[in-house]
Order: structure tokens, then sequence, then C-alpha cells
């Protein structure tokens, strides 16, 4: 409680605001590269305690919201398979595909379990060797190096009827395309911590010089969110356009050594399909040659997958920072948490989601009343 307690002081958040309201002069718009920062920053009202001058983009930082519909189908027809134990994080089961999701799978017989780790898909399978198991491997840098380690585990221990359906994505390229877009307003980021607790900072140097925007590496609380808010309007303002890491007690601008090895051994970089905004050059992670055997895809061979998305469902917007969501008309009446339209409504880190859990049915309410940090 004293760690929560230390990183949402009202007194502290207060102080932070008001240099933040100082400082600015003019109007700018940043994005939060994160899901969690996103619930954050709409559970506490950070949004509407800022100057109105500052504006926070939500973007695509839900890994389950990016999560392209061709591999949700080939997740479903996996699973639909007799001699298959289909594992998952279990905020992947109410993802719709193109028909149905992972709930109606196991509704209709499929077995289709929720684990708390890839390693506990690797222990069912090694409980159950005459059944084909697989891990859905999803997210972005974090989650990648423990879906790594458990593909280079079943391997030395000799366990054939393990493998891995692999949808990782990674920020620096989405970032890139952010910026390339003709429709960015983007002027500077707030990176994702727990991302470059994993990977270092290295890639964001060369994007912010390229593109000429700050990016602020923070954390999650909202003190670590305001902060993050207060480095990158002193940027703006003072016309720079520099990597800052205000999150220290978590970040190495090296990142973690261990993780990045295990990474570089059993993933190689591809392109990658993210959902509702298109293919990203060079934006994703697969199994290297020397893993492929252990490659859902590969081993089921899934083809012939025809996706199609609701045409009502506006979500590929949300996550590009177009359009909030409740500026999407069927947020909250046919698009809801029980039945949901798109991944961004599923999610706990979906920006509809959190805007749903919130009550931001509306325009953003004035600051006043707003719900007060801590």
């Amino acid at each position: 409680m004293r760690y929560l307690d230390e990183f949402q002081d009202p007194a502290l958040a207060r102080r932070l605001l008001d240099d933040i309201h100082a400082t600015v002069t003019r109007p700018w718009a940043m994005m939060e590269v994160c899901g969690g920062q996103t619930h954050s920053i709409i559970r506490h009202g950070i949004d509407q305690l800022l100057p109105a001058s500052v504006e926070l983009i939500h973007g695509p930082g839900c890994p389950v919201c990016v999560t392209p519909l061709e591999m949700i189908d080939k997740a479903l027809a996996i699973a639909s398979l007799p001699e298959v134990v289909f594992c998952s994080f279990g905020d992947m089961l109410r993802v719709p595909g193109t028909e149905g999701d992972l709930f109606r799978v196991r509704g209709a017989g499929g077995d289709v379990r929720v684990v708390y780790s890839p390693l506990d898909a690797l222990e069912i399978a090694r409980r159950h060797p005459e059944k084909e198991v697989v891990f859905f491997g999803i997210g972005f840098e974090t989650t990648a190096p423990a879906n790594a380690m458990t593909v280079h585990q079943a391997r030395a221990l000799g366990v054939r009827n393990f493998s891995l359906l692999v949808s990782h994505v990674r920020v620096p390229p989405a970032i890139e395309a952010i910026m390339r877009s003709p429709d960015c307003r983007v002027q500077g980021f707030l990176a994702a911590g727990h991302v470059c607790s994993v990977m270092g900072v290295e890639e964001y140097p060369a994007l912010a010089e390229r593109y000429r925007v700050p990016i602020v590496v923070t954390g999650f609380e909202p003190l670590d969110i305001l902060e993050g808010v207060r480095r990158t309007v002193r940027q703006l303002e003072r016309g720079e356009h520099r990597v800052e890491n205000a999150y220290p007690r978590a970040v190495r601008d090296e990142g973690n050594p261990a993780a990045l090895r295990m990474l570089a051994e059993v993933f190689e970089v591809t392109d990658r399909a993210w959902r509702g905004i298109g293919v990203i050059p060079g934006s994703g992670w697969r199994l290297a040659p020397a893993f492929r055997a252990y490659d859902a895809e590969h081993r089921f061979r899934v083809g012939g997958v025809r996706t199609r998305e609701p045409a009502a469902c506006r979500s590929g917007e949300v996550l590009q920072g177009l359009i909030k969501p409740h500026e999407c008309a069927a947020f909250g009446t046919s698009c809801t948490p029980r039945n949901p339209l798109g991944a961004t409504m599923v999610s706990s880190e979906g920006a509809c989601a959190a805007y749903y859990l919130y009550r931001r049915l509306d325009r953003a309410a004035p600051a006043e009343e707003a719900t007060p940090v801590g």
C-alpha cells in the first residue's frame, strides 16, 4: 500500500498539474502508447485535469486489441480441432473473430483452457502427451520473453506436442507508422515503461530525431503519467525532441540483457498485421527457423481464413487515435463488454472498455466534474 500511496499522492499530483498549467502556452497533442496508461488516465480523470490545450490521444497500446482478426480466426479453427488443448490468457476468450470467439468454441465442446503463464500450457503438454497443446502467444515486447523461454524449454525437454500460435508485435515500428500517417496529429509520445524495461530505449532516439517528437518513457500510476506529461510539455514548449526516461525505478537504458538474448535466439523480426490498422513492416516477431517446429501456424497449416469486420465497428480508428471511443455510434449501444463488436471493448487495456467502465459516455466532462487523482 505504501508503494501505491507514493505514486497516487494528491498533493504531489497537484504540484505536477500546476507546473503543467504554468508551462503550457499553446495546444499540444501527445499519445500514450500503452493500454494500461490509457486505463489509468481515464480512471483517475487525468485527461480532464490537464489544461484544455493538452490533449491525450489513445494509441494502439492494447495487445489484445491489435491482434489481427485473421489470427483470431486461426485460433478459433485450431481450438476447434478435437486433438487440441488450446490455452490462452483469459482476456482473449471474448475477443470476437469473424464468427464467434473462444468462449463459443469451448461451449461447443472445444478444450479451451485459461492459463496464467505459458509454462502452465507446457506443463499440460507434458501431462497429456496424447494431446496437441497450443498456447496463444500475443502481446508486445513485455510478454514475448516468457513465451520465447517456454518454447526454448519445450525443445530442451523434448516436449513435441506443444506449440505456440504467435502474434507478437513491437512498439517502435508502430510509432513510426503513426508518424508517417497523413492524418497524424501526434506531437509527442508517452512510451510504455514495461516495454522499455525489457527492450531498453535504444530504438527511440532515432525516431525522436527523424520525426522531431519528444518521447518520454513513463509508468502507469497517476504521478508517473503526470510526470511524463510534464516532461513532454516542457520539451514541446522548448522545441526539443529527445528521449527521456521518467521511469528509472523500472527501466534501464540497456533493457533486460537476459530477456533480449532469449528473444534474439527464439524469434526473428517479421512484418505483422495490426487489427484495424493493417500491416506494419518489421513490427512483429515469429519463431526463428530453429524453432519452427513449435509454430502452431506451421504445424496445423490453417489456411483459407476469410475475415470480416463488423461494418459498424470503428475500433481501428480508435486504435490509431483518430477518434475517441464515444465518437463511435455503436459505443455503449450495439457494442458493450458483454456483446463487443471489436477487441477494444473486450480487453482490460482497451480504450473503449475504459470509457465504458468509467462512464465516459459523452464528450469529456468539465475539469471540475473529473474524478480527483488518488
